[in-house]
Formats: C-alpha cells, sequence, structure tokens
C-alpha cells in the first residue's frame, strides 16, 4: 500500500493531466468550478510552496484546516501534505493555520504562528475584508511558485490517512476511473470526498449544498458512474 499522499496525488493525475479531476458545485449560489488535474496540482504547488518558502515549516510541523469540503480545500490539505506538514485533528499548538471567513472564530482554540483566511468565494475571489490577524490564502498563495517538489519520504501523517482511505475506497466501492459524485453535507470528511478517490484513480463532483432536483441532471452531464449521498 502507498504510504506517500503527494505519490498517490501524482499517480492518480500522471495518465491524464488534461481530465477533470475535482468539479465543484454549489446550489446555494450556483457555482461550477472545474479542476484537471494539472490546475488542482499547480495549486497544490503554490500552496507548498507558501509553507515551505514562506513560512519555512519543514516535514513535522503542523497546521490547523477549519475548512468544509471544497476545491480549496483540497488545494490547502493536499499541499500540507505534500510539504511534509501534518494536519492536526484536535485545538493546540500548530505552526500555521487556515480558516474559513466564517469560521475564523474557531481559531481562537489554537495557537498559530501564521493564519489564513479563505473566503471560497466563486472564482476563487478574494476576501472582501480580511479578519484581523489573517491574512487572505488566495491573494497570498497566487504569488507563489507553480512547481514543488515533495519530499520523497512523504510526510509523518500520510501512512495514517492512507489506510483508512484505502479502506474506505473498498467499502464504498470505488473503482479505478470512477466519476465519482459526492454530497460535501454527509460526507465532510476528506478521507471519504478527497483520499479514497485518489487512492483507486478516481475523479470527483464535489456538491455542497446539494440541491436533490438536479441530482438526475448532474448526473448525466457529468457522466457520473457512483453517488455517495
Amino acid at each position: 500500500m502507498a504510504e506517500n499522499i503527494a505519490r498517490v496525488f501524482a499517480d492518480a493525475i500522471a495518465t491524464d493531466p488534461a481530465r477533470p479531476l475535482l468539479t465543484w458545485y454549489d446550489d446555494a449560489t450556483g457555482e461550477r468550478t472545474e479542476l484537471s488535474g494539472a490546475t488542482l496540482a499547480n495549486w497544490v504547488a503554490k500552496t507548498a510552496n507558501l509553507l515551505v518558502d514562506e513560512l519555512a515549516l519543514s516535514p513535522g510541523d503542523a497546521a490547523a484546516v477549519l475548512l468544509p469540503p471544497h476545491w480549496q480545500t483540497a488545494a490547502v490539505l493536499l499541499g500540507c501534505w505534500s510539504a511534509g506538514v501534518t494536519v492536526a485533528d484536535t485545538p493546540g499548538a500548530v505552526d500555521v493555520l487556515f480558516a474559513a471567513a466564517d469560521r475564523v472564530a474557531e481559531a481562537a482554540a489554537w495557537s498559530a504562528g501564521d493564519r489564513y483566511a479563505l473566503a471560497l468565494a466563486p472564482f476563487a475571489a478574494p476576501l472582501r475584508e480580511v479578519p484581523a490577524g489573517f491574512a487572505d490564502y488566495v491573494v497570498e498563495v497566487r504569488t507563489q511558485g507553480d512547481h514543488f517538489t515533495p519530499y520523497a519520504q512523504g510526510g509523518p501523517g500520510d501512512a495514517a490517512l492512507l489506510a483508512p482511505a484505502a479502506d474506505r475506497a473498498t467499502e464504498l466501492c470505488i473503482a479505478p476511473g470512477d466519476r465519482l459524485l459526492v454530497d460535501a453535507a454527509r460526507h465532510p470528511d476528506p478521507v471519504d470526498w478527497l483520499l479514497a478517490p485518489l487512492v483507486r484513480g478516481a475523479s470527483v463532483v464535489l456538491c455542497g449544498n446539494l440541491d436533490a432536483t438536479r441530482l438526475d441532471g448532474r448526473v448525466a452531464s457529468e457522466k457520473v458512474t457512483r453517488i455517495l449521498a
């Protein structure tokens, strides 16, 4: 079993980097954002460079990620794992914190050296007002380099994430090449909506505020082969 998340991600996009890998819908706003493997990899590289070049983080350092399922969350998580940064799951001291704009109050429970807020707005728009003590992730990450070489050994927490991801992929009957539609509200764990599909080389249609009346049309238009709702 692979024990390196960056390697799993690279393998998932290697055969066809131009194919849609993650498509995000928000039925509350009407947003649709489609990312190819190559496009997501660019965001991941920029995030990893932000962590390593800008913040001087190294493998074993820790991040807090207070973000819902979203395509930008995928970039943040994969960027952290590519840089060998562990994503903490309980409040405490971390080296960097990422929070959705509507969750910055939760950040008070964490001690973090650097803090980034995300608007999670359509077209990756920046925040209209940056919360005190935070930088705007979208603004800061865009200035970073487009290429990053992940650490060959992976991060210290990779194996502990990939094992349950492989188990979940089996439980959910995800097959290589599947196009998986995921209800974000019902499956907020990134093991379900991000890592399990990646370990099988599947692509994802991630739906926030899913409108059930649109489901049949979306399954057809997105060529969905499996539904996780």
